[in-house]
This record gives structure tokens, sequence and C-alpha cells, in this order.
């Protein structure tokens, strides 16, 4: 197995822990019949979304295509450096009058063999190029993995807050319809008037939008996320069900130091990567179109069968050998190669500049993605201590409001604060996540597929 299609199992199977359900088009058994689909699992954590995509998200099984495509043409090119067999046959049946033998039948068959001896080095610089192409082709496929499972990542994570957005709104209504329903007891009891029943009510409606509002994104959420997996359910029980997703937005700080982050980007980015053996394969471009200069020299040998004269059968035949040397040489071709070198010569440049550019969009997409993080660990610190802050509040306004020292304004206010501030803390907490993996992606760096990640 060559050095690239090595890379290119040991990247897709190490990462891959498993399918979690068939996909469209289903896969086929043995003997060339669809598998069924499985159902919708009842439960879906994060490291089981991040393997079923490996296997079943439409930009990688694209890019695993074309490597196969690349492959097809690194064995297109070796072709030149092995020998070629060709077979050749002739029958024909005239009338005597026109046959070339005098004959109404001729017949002939040749098997030729014929094996380059020197290309000028142009067919050894081509097939590297094109093996450097494949590596390049492999480190696709590796971007777009760490593109896709960031998606995952992100989508996945979306679930998650907008399924802890209901539970806020949830929240916020019970809470409202139990202050309304002390209201109504306190003006039933006549120590309140019946406007403080109105604001209740009023605060209960304003409250409902936002919790349909909440429950209709978790359900596009879930909509994005099944695309992402590249998962497409046809059978009706499928339709319709929803997995219990497993996991929770936690909060745990790490850091990253900008020196050390910027040498590993640059080192392990496989689009910087790629670029580079792109590079590499416009210099081995340089020299298969300077091999036009060179002679060409191919050793050739060949058996022939053919009809013998004066024999009307095919068992009367003459056959033998031929061996022999061939030898090229474009002496002057009106400079048709000084103009190919010079057009990958502009390639070479074309394809050093390329990794230049990348380069920097990487520096430039490391700073942004530490920066991102940066700000998130800050909103997500500060957001735990303003839901402790709003949780207190609420809880004053309320014994307050009891004895008769505040009013039901200070409730209402306190209750939107402290729904307030648990959005800005579920929201906190989404940010930090992406931007979590958002800086593994932007140095470079595999996802994490176990039980945690």
């Amino acid at each position: 197995m060559n050095p690239a299609r090595s890379l290119l199992f040991s990247l897709t199977f190490a990462l891959a822990a498993g399918p979690l359900v068939a996909a469209e088009p289903p896969a086929y058994t043995s003997d060339g019949t669809p598998k069924p689909a499985q159902a919708v699992p009842d439960a879906l954590d994060l490291p089981t979304a991040l393997s079923f995509a490996l296997d079943n998200n439409f930009t990688i099984r694209q890019a695993k295509e074309r490597i196969r495509q690349q492959e097809g043409v690194v064995l297109e090119v070796r072709a030149a450096q092995i020998p070629n067999i060709s077979a050749s046959g002739l029958y024909q049946r005239d009338k005597v009058e026109i046959g070339p033998t005098g004959e109404d039948r001729y017949w002939s068959f040749n098997v030729t063999a014929r094996q380059t001896l020197y290309a000028g080095g142009g067919v050894t610089a081509s097939v590297r190029s094109q093996q450097l192409t494949l590596a390049a082709a492999v480190l696709t496929l590796q971007s777009f993995i760490n593109d896709a499972l960031l998606d995952v990542r992100t989508r996945f994570y979306t679930v998650l807050v907008d399924r802890e957005r209901i539970k806020v709104q949830e929240q916020n209504v019970e809470l409202l319809r139990r202050q309304l329903q002390d209201v109504k007891n306190r003006y039933e009891a006549g120590t309140v008037s019946n406007f403080e029943v109105l604001r209740s009510e009023v605060a209960l409606a304003n409250a409902q939008p936002a919790l349909i509002t909440a429950r209709n994104d978790y359900r596009l959420a879930i909509e994005e996320l099944r695309k992402t997996l590249g998962f497409v359910t046809a059978t009706e029980p499928n339709v319709t069900k929803i997995p219990e997703f497993v996991g929770t937005l936690e909060f745990v700080p790490v850091s990253f130091e900008l020196k050390s982050a910027l040498a590993t980007a640059r080192e392990r980015r496989p689009d910087l990567q790629r670029l580079r053996k792109l590079e590499t394969a416009a210099e081995e471009g340089v020299l298969a179109r300077r091999a036009g200069y060179q002679p060409n020299l191919a050793l050739f040998g060949a058996y022939d069968w053919k009809m013998t004269p004066g024999s009307n059968s095919f068992s009367g035949s003459r056959d033998g050998w031929t061996v022999g040397l061939s030898t090229t040489w474009n002496v002057f071709d009106g400079r048709a190669t000084a103009g190919r070198v010079a057009q990958a010569r502009s390639l070479l440049e074309q394809a050093r500049l390329s990794t230049a550019e990348a380069q920097l969009s990487v520096d430039v997409e490391a700073r942004r993605a530490l920066s991102t993080l940066q700000q998130a660990t800050e909103l997500a610190e500060a957001s735990k201590k303003v839901v402790e802050q709003a949780e207190e509040s609420l809880r004053l306004a309320n014994a307050r409001f009891s004895a008769g020292s505040a009013t039901q304004l200070d409730v209402l206010t306190s209750q939107v604060d402290l729904t307030t501030a648990r959005l800005n803390q579920l929201q906190a907490y989404y940010s930090y996540n992406v931007a979590v993996a958002s800086v593994r992606r932007a140095l470079g760096l595999s996802d994490e597929l176990k039980p945690g990640a």
C-alpha cells in the first residue's frame, strides 16, 4: 500500500468510532442488496455524533472520492514506468483476384512489449508530482474533516443551548404564573388593586412569545445538526422521532500561549501542509517539462504470426521475434518545450505565493481565534457572578413585596433581570465552548473523539 493510501486509511479509521445510523444512499451488503436503515437513536451524545459524521458527512465523502480520483491519476502516470504490452490481429477474406497474397484469406497476429529506458527524467518527475498531489488530496480530506467536525460540534452545542433556553423560558413563565396567582390572592384579600393583577397578566402574556420562539429554535437546530451529520431519515417512525441529546455546556477554562500557538498552526494546519505539497509538486512539474529537451530511448520486442504465402489455412504460418531500440529527439520543436517550461515555472511561483499568503492567513486566523477565546472566557466568568446576584435580587424583591415594602414592579423587574442573566450565561458558555473548538481547528489540532469531549 502506498504512503498516501496508508495515511488516508489511518486518518479515517483511527478517528471513526463506528457508525450511528445508515445514511442515504444506504450501504450495501456483499451480495449487492441495500442494508436496512437503522432507527433514530433514543439518545445522542457528542462523541457519537462526531463519529457518525466521519462516515456520513457529504463533504467528507466527496473528499474521499477525490482521493480515489487522484489515485487513478497516479496509476495512469506510473504506466510509463513499466512495460506496456499490446496485441493486434487481422483476418480478412477477399476475392482471389484482389487478395494481398494471391489467396482469398489473409491473417496475422502480433504481440509487442515496449519499455521506456530514458525520457530525460520526465516520467519520474511526473510520477513524483502526482504522488505529491495525492498526498495533498489526503491533507485536503483532513482539512475537510476538521471543518466538518467543528461544524458538528457547533451545531450540537446549538442544540444544547437552545434546549436550555427553553428551560429558562419555562422557568420564567412558571415564576410569572405563580406571581400572577399570588397577586390574585392578594387582590381577593383586598391588599392590592386590580391594576396589579392586570400588570401580572400582561407580564405572563409577554413571556409566551419568547418560549414559543425558543422551542422553534430548538427544532431548527436539530435539523441543522441532522444536515451536518449527513443523516437522512426515510421511514415513517423516524421522521418525527427526536433523540435525547446527552450533554451540557460546561465552562472549564483553558489557555493557549500565542507564540507556541502560532508555531503549532504553521506546522499542523492541513491546508497549509497541502499547499507546501503542491509547491513541491510544481517543482517536479518544472523538471517534467524540461525533459522535453532530452531524447527518449525505449526498448521494444515483438512476436509475429503471419500466414505463409501460398497457404490458405491457419495451419500454414510464419512466426518470429523482433527486438530493438528506438529513440526520438525533438531537435527543434518551435520552442514549444520552452513555452511549457515557462508555464511550469510560473505555476511554481504561483504555488509559492499561495503558500506565503496562506501562512499569513493562518497566523491571522489563529490570532483572531485566540482573541475570541479570551473574550468568551471573560464573559463566561462574568456571567456566573451575575446569575448569583440576580437570583439574590429576586429573592429579596419577593421578600420585600410580601412585607409590603416593595412594589410588584420591583418583583417583575428582578424576574426579568434573572431571566436575562440566565440567558446571557447560556450564551456565554455556548460561545466559550465554540471558541475552544475554533482555536483547536485554527491550530490544526484534530478533534478529540472521546467521552466527555
